[in-house]
């Protein structure tokens, strides 16, 4: 791997999470000139780099192994001719979230918790994103100040909690996230925050006093669900961002999506559970790919799915073991491949 320093977490004044953001590398040749794999610059697919362009933060770079075209962190950024292929049965929409949205940036698919894309932005785009054809531009929850999004919420008092999602909610300035949540404050039924964001992992510089400020002041019980998909996502800064995380109370989580070709191994799941298990987070749920128009060089099926997920829990203590789920739209929920 690349060395990097840990990050020490920044002042209120201070924009270096920002900066940080805005010196991502967004052109897929310029990442593998860092990791000096130039010559695989010919599998590069212009076509997928333009529909859903190529950003990754420099302090992921760094985490990367140099001279490795297999590097499963690479595998999850590097935008590939595999992905121009055109698949039966993936779709721009795998996960129906198309039905279930109910006015600015609210979906409503599961009984009691209501989901907000808070924004579209993302420090790091993903190549297998479920949303990474969602239409962002003509549906955020910010448009309107929120007005419309909190209405919504207010109105339905079977809604106990509220899921901030994206996009990255987290890539909000804290004075952004804080409007949001002063008017969510005196909903009477709301119980709980869920937060989804991959920042802690990717660009840990983002948990800084500001952020953590916000999160102490709120008053329900908050989850913070990280996304890190390979133990070598975590290192000295993302331990320091996880844990400044749990001081403010939040109870962390880890969902995975299983990836053929960075995760799709016994060995390598196994070390990404203990590994997050040992910076403070409890693996929560690991995903079968949601079959994403763009996504199939990714698959792995499901005999082999459960024959991971079986291997690990023969490996590792219960509270360890995520459990093996797939979306599929219109279910009431995730779906376990392997009943409880």
């Amino acid at each position: 791997m690349i060395p990097a320093a840990p990050i020490p977490m920044q002042q209120p004044d201070s924009p270096r999470w920002q900066a940080a953001w805005r010196q991502a590398v967004r052109d897929p040749r310029e990442l593998l000139e860092i990791l000096g794999l130039g010559a695989l610059a010919q599998g590069i697919s212009e076509a997928a780099a333009t529909q859903f362009p190529l950003r990754v933060p420099r302090g992921f770079i760094a985490r990367m192994r140099h001279g490795d075209p297999a590097d499963p962190l690479l595998r999850q950024v590097l935008p590939v001719l595999e992905e121009e292929r055109i698949v039966p049965g993936f779709a721009l929409d795998a996960v129906g979230d198309a039905a279930a949205r109910r006015g600015n940036g609210v979906i409503h698919k599961y009984n009691g918790r209501a989901l907000l894309i808070a924004t579209g932005s993302c420090a790091v785009n993903c190549r297998y994103c479920f949303r990474r054809h969602y239409p962002y531009a003509e549906d955020t929850a910010a448009a309107g100040g929120w007005r419309e999004a909190t209405a919504l919420i207010r109105e339905d008092a079977s809604i106990h909690e509220v899921i901030l999602s994206g996009g990255d909610p987290l890539s909000l300035a804290d004075h952004k996230l804080a409007d949001l949540t002063d008017a969510l404050r005196d909903i009477p039924h709301l119980r709980r925050l869920r937060i989804h964001s991959r920042l802690p992992i990717v660009l840990p510089e983002r948990i800084d006093a500001g952020l953590l400020g916000w999160l102490r002041s709120l008053p329900w019980p908050v989850a913070v669900v990280v996304h890190a998909n390979h133990a070598n996502e975590f290192d000295a800064s993302v331990d320091a961002a996880l844990a400044a995380l749990r001081s403010t109370g939040a109870s962390l989580l880890n969902q995975a999506v299983l990836l053929r070709g960075v995760n799709d191994s016994t060995a390598a799941l196994a070390a990404l559970c203990e590994r997050g298990f040992s910076a403070g987070v409890l693996p929560y749920y690991l995903h079968q790919l949601d079959r994403v128009t763009g996504t199939a060089h990714f698959e792995v099926d499901d005999a082999r799915a459960l024959a991971l997920h079986e291997s690990l829990a023969a490996r590792l203590p219960g509270y360890l073991v995520p459990r093996l789920v797939r979306e599929i739209a219109g279910n009431p929920g995730k779906t376990p491949l392997r009943p409880l």
